[in-house]
C-alpha cells in the first residue's frame, strides 16, 4: 500500500508531508505542470482554493439563474464568490458583520447577508428560489 500523506515514502522510508514531499504517487490525470514563466504565488490560490470551491459549484451545475450563498469572505470565500459569479450565479456573501461588504461587492457579489441579523436571515430563508 502506498500512502501519499503521513505515510512512509516508498524509497527513503521517511514519513511524507503532503505537498511538501519530494515524491508523490498519483494518477497522471491529477497532475499538471505549472509553466516556468508563471508566478507560483499567483497559481497557488487557483490550485488550492480554486479547486476546493470550483468542485462543488461544478458538481451542483451552478450557472445562470442559480443563487449561491458564500459563508465568509476569506481565502476560500473570495474564490467561491469569483467562481460562482463567473459561472453566472447571483451570489450573496453571508457574514457576521458588514466589515466585508465593500470587498464582497468588489468581487461582484450581489450583496451581503448578516448572520447576526435574525430577521434578515428569516426573510432570506423565506424568499422564493
Amino acid at each position: 500500500m502506498t500512502l501519499t500523506y503521513a505515510g512512509p515514502d516508498r524509497i527513503s522510508g521517511e514519513i511524507t508531508q503532503g505537498g511538501y514531499s519530494k515524491h508523490i504517487v498519483v494518477r497522471e490525470e491529477f497532475v499538471l505542470r505549472v509553466p516556468d514563466n508563471m508566478d507560483l504565488a499567483k497559481a497557488a490560490p487557483i490550485l488550492c482554493a480554486g479547486i476546493t470551491t470550483f468542485s462543488p459549484l461544478r458538481t451542483r451545475n451552478i450557472g445562470s439563474g442559480n443563487r449561491v450563498g458564500v459563508i465568509g469572505l476569506g481565502g476560500l470565500g473570495h474564490m467561491a464568490v469569483k467562481l460562482a459569479v463567473a459561472m453566472g450565479a447571483e451570489v450573496t456573501v453571508i457574514s457576521r458583520t458588514k466589515n466585508k461588504e465593500k470587498d464582497s461587492k468588489a468581487s461582484a457579489a450581489k450583496g451581503i447577508l448578516l448572520s447576526s441579523d435574525a430577521q434578515a436571515l428569516q426573510a432570506s430563508a423565506s424568499a422564493s428560489i
